[in-house]
């Protein structure tokens, strides 16, 4: 078992890949370039440990990012030494949410949410929400519009929602309810939310900050 510290009861946990140019975001590189996918992936990291923090100001909530590629040193150069950090280590995408899962629970949390950094929708204001219905379901799910989550958050480990699910597929998030619904597991939905995965998703981004820049001029006005 992995030793957390300062684990609080509520637990998110943030998946993410350090950005080096050419291992991350793959399937942009055609539409960005290496070095372009690379920076895209650093900033949407860097904008969901933003909603994360956020969330800190308003409860009680611990942070751990689990990353891939690079090390804890340039994770914490990069992100900060305000979180705290653990690899992501090997298996695929359920094995590696499932271990998460399992140090955290070992390690008192009682609500655990995992996140990706895919989701520019993905605001504080969700994931407090996000906790809130943990309070009463056993499984929270963040439907992305691609057929995938955004989101799980669960009150105990339950490892066959990550076992047989096709990763990377429109099936990840039918299969797991199905797994779910067998397993008698109450469950509930926050709204679906698209991801920036592929090259005409890229649009999505572009307009979130475009978005972000008016929200910034009206304030300064208002200000």
């Amino acid at each position: 078992m992995l030793k957390l510290p300062e684990i609080q009861k509520q637990h998110l946990i943030i998946f993410t890949r350090y950005p080096e140019p050419g291992k991350t975001k793959t399937r942009l590189i055609p539409a960005l370039g290496s070095i372009g996918a690379a920076n895209l992936q650093q900033q949407m990291t860097e904008h969901t440990t933003l909603q994360a923090k956020e969330l800190q100001k308003a409860a009680d909530i611990s942070v751990e990012v689990r990353f891939a590629g690079g090390s804890l040193q340039l994770m914490e150069d990069w992100l900060g030494l305000d979180l705290f950090y653990q690899s992501q280590g090997e298996g695929d995408l359920g094995l590696r949410m499932e271990r998460s899962l399992f140090d955290a629970f070992q390690n008192s949390a009682e609500h655990v949410i995992i996140i990706g950094t895919d989701c520019p929708e993905l605001t504080s204001q969700l994931l407090a929400t996000a906790f809130k219905q943990l309070q009463t379901a056993e499984l929270v799910l963040g439907p992305a519009l691609d057929g995938g989550y955004y989101l799980i958050g669960l009150r105990r480990l339950i490892p066959e929602l990550f076992a047989n699910i096709d990763w990377g597929t429109s099936q990840v998030l039918q299969q797991t309810v199905t797994i779910a619904e067998k397993l008698d597991v109450s469950h509930v939905y926050l709204p679906a939310l698209a991801d920036v995965d592929r090259p005409e998703d890229i649009s999505i981004w572009e307009e979130f900050l475009q978005q972000e820049v008016a929200l910034r001029e009206n304030s300064d006005v208002e200000a």
